[in-house]
């Protein structure tokens, strides 16, 4: 059941809407339905763009979402106190860290490449490659209390210690009190991952230029990317299968929908001795199902800030937007030595979709061009989603 709203409540809620939100009215409209319809939240998401999916045991609120942005910075929540989520998701990198893959607390890699946080809300499922895990509030625990691999290295022996910090510092004591105001104690898992979860809902990406072209401000969309659109949505590439609608994902939720797909895809990345593997433990979906047809079936990132984000694919072993173009003019990657060896060309399980495709060089930087009018400066600058420790002169915590 929703949360009702007070008087009071709905009027700090417009309020914090007016302070936080771009000025134009149909992004108003849409803010302030919202907080009428019992949601103490302002998503800053345009009148034309539906609303996230809700988790009703977890509403989402500005207190919330302030408490999940200082916690989010703070290195004291890890083990050693050495790493904060921030530390693999950088804001000015559309939430990633520019590494293969990421580095945790105890120095342990990452079996796969940090992904995005760019419009997570939307998601229909988590991570690279989990039927399980459909809600952020979900994921959210696994970095921080996993042990395989290691991230934030948060155990049941070393969690008083984190405790002790968090409630060290001052600030934390009015956010957790905003944030779960009839709750004690507050300083609790459950807690920490929902306020979280809640920031990481908020960080919503919708004001690119292609998003500016759509609707009818041609400043920064040029030929080049109109030439670029035509190839991404045309017959020739159909990238648009895999990264189509409004968030260029086809594993997109929204709250308008009834039924939701979660699709998952191989690309032809490897084919390890022709037998169609993937390097264990990076086989994708069928590390969870187990089925063979799974292998080397991953979710279909969005191309949002796609820019920002090299490395590329689920283990960043593709370097740039231009090896990436490559790799699908060709239908996969061959790996001629190694033992990585195979023709993912051929890959037996490998996606109807990618099937290759001839490219000029005309094209592949027009292609481009359009991807990088997919990048949204505001997102990547704005001040919400910033470092709120930065305030006190520190960049980390």
């Amino acid at each position: 059941m929703f949360i009702t709203l007070s008087m009071r409540a709905l009027s700090l809620t417009i309020l914090l809407f007016l302070a936080a939100c771009r000025n134009d009215s149909s992004t108003k409209l849409h803010q302030v339905s919202t907080a009428l319809s019992g949601e103490a939240f302002l998503w800053t998401v345009p009148l034309n763009m539906p609303l996230p999916k809700l988790n009703p045991d977890n509403p989402m609120s500005e207190a919330k979402f302030q408490l999940g942005r200082h916690l989010f910075y703070d290195k004291n929540l890890s083990g050693n106190g050495t790493l904060s989520c921030s530390s693999c998701h950088q804001q000015d990198k559309a939430f990633t860290d520019g590494r293969t893959v990421a580095i945790g607390s105890t120095g342990q890699s990452h079996p796969r490449n940090a992904q995005a946080l760019v419009n997570v809300a939307y998601y229909a499922s988590l991570t690279w490659a989990n039927t399980s895990l459909v809600s952020v509030e979900q994921q959210v625990f696994i970095p921080l209390f996993g042990e395989n691999p290691i991230e934030h290295g948060i155990t049941q022996d070393n969690w008083p210690m984190v405790v002790a910090r968090l409630e060290a510092e001052p600030r934390y004591t009015a956010l957790f009190a905003a944030a779960f105001p009839s709750e004690t104690p507050v300083f609790t898992q459950e807690y920490i991952t929902k306020a979280l979860a809640v920031f990481v809902k908020g960080l919503t990406s919708f004001n690119s230029a292609y998003d500016r072209h759509l609707s009818g401000d041609n400043t920064q969309y040029g030929a080049s990317e109109q030439r670029g659109q035509s190839l991404f949505f045309g017959e020739k590439m159909e990238c648009f299968h895999c990264h189509g609608g409004y968030n260029f994902s086809d594993s997109t939720a929204d709250r308008t929908m009834t039924f939701v797909n979660r699709p998952f895809h191989n690309t032809g990345l490897y084919n390890i001795d022709g037998s169609g593997k993937f390097p264990a433990p990076n086989r994708g979906l069928f590390e969870a199902t187990g089925k063979t047809s799974d292998m080397g079936r991953f979710r279909a990132p969005t191309l949002r800030n796609i820019a920002k984000t090299a490395p590329y694919m689920h283990d960043g072993s593709v370097k740039d937007l231009s090896a990436v173009v490559d790799f699908y003019a060709a239908g996969g990657r061959n790996i001629e030595t190694g033992e990585l060896h195979g023709d993912g060309r051929k890959n037996p399980f490998k996606d109807g979709f990618v099937t290759g495709f001839v490219v000029s060089e005309q094209e592949k930087k027009d292609l481009i061009s359009f991807l990088e009018s997919l990048t949204d400066e505001s997102f990547l600058t704005n001040p919400r989603f910033s470092n709120p420790w930065d305030l006190r002169g520190s960049s980390s915590r």
